[in-house]
C-alpha cells in the first residue's frame, strides 16, 4: 500500500507543478480568466504566506513545517494497509510534497521561495491544485478518524473495514457469524 501512496504523491506533485508552469506561462502579464463568472477565474499571485498569505515575513518557517509533514505522513504511510488510507495519505504527501519544492526552489530563493497560486475562489482567496489535494486529504482523514477506521484498516474496537461497511464473517467455531448489524 505504501507504494500507492507514493504513486498517488507523485502523481500530484506533477499536475501541481504542470498546472502551476501553465498559470506562470498563461497569467504572468495580469490576466484574468473567468472560470464560472466572477466565482471562480484564474490570477496569478505568488505567496510567500501560508493560506491567505498568513506569515508571510516567515516564509522559512513554512518551509521547514512542509519538510516535517512529509517526513510524518511518509512515516505514517508505511504502515497502511488498507485502500481507505492510500487517498487521504497520498493527497496530503503530494500537496505538503509540492508545497516544499516551491519553497525550496522557486523565487526569492532556497528555503524562501514562493508558492504559485493561481484559482481564485469568490474573490475571497487563491489557492492551486495542491492546496485542493491538502483540504481534501485532511478532510478525508479527519472522517476515517471518526469513522474509527485504522491504518490496518480494522474498526476501532474490532472488526475488519471492507468497502466501508462491516460484514460477517467466519467465528472461531467456523460457523457464519452475522455483522454488527445484525445480518
Amino acid at each position: 500500500m505504501f507504494l500507492w501512496v507514493l504513486a498517488l504523491a507523485a502523481v500530484l506533485v506533477v499536475v501541481d507543478q504542470a498546472t502551476k508552469w501553465w498559470a506562470v506561462s498563461a497569467l504572468s502579464n495580469g490576466e484574468v480568466i473567468d472560470v464560472i463568472g466572477e466565482l471562480i477565474q484564474f490570477r496569478l499571485i505568488y505567496n510567500s504566506g501560508a493560506a491567505f498569505s498568513i506569515g508571510a515575513e516567515h516564509t522559512w518557517v513554512f518551509t521547514i513545517a512542509s519538510a516535517v509533514v512529509v517526513g510524518v505522513v511518509v512515516w505514517i504511510a508505511r504502515r497502511v494497509r488498507t485502500w481507505a488510507w492510500v487517498v487521504p495519505l497520498g493527497l496530503v504527501l503530494g500537496g505538503a510534497t509540492t508545497h516544499l519544492l516551491d519553497r525550496l526552489l522557486r523565487e526569492p530563493g532556497f528555503a524562501r521561495g514562493r508558492v504559485v497560486d493561481f484559482i481564485d475562489y469568490f474573490d475571497l482567496f487563491i489557492g492551486n491544485v495542491a492546496d485542493i489535494a491538502l483540504v481534501g486529504g485532511i478532510l478525508w482523514a479527519a472522517l476515517l478518524h471518526l469513522r474509527g477506521v485504522e491504518l490496518s484498516g480494522a474498526r476501532a474496537g474490532g472488526g475488519e473495514e471492507k468497502g466501508g461497511e462491516e460484514e460477517g464473517g467466519q467465528g472461531e467455531s467456523g460457523r457464519e457469524e452475522p455483522n454488527a448489524a445484525g445480518g
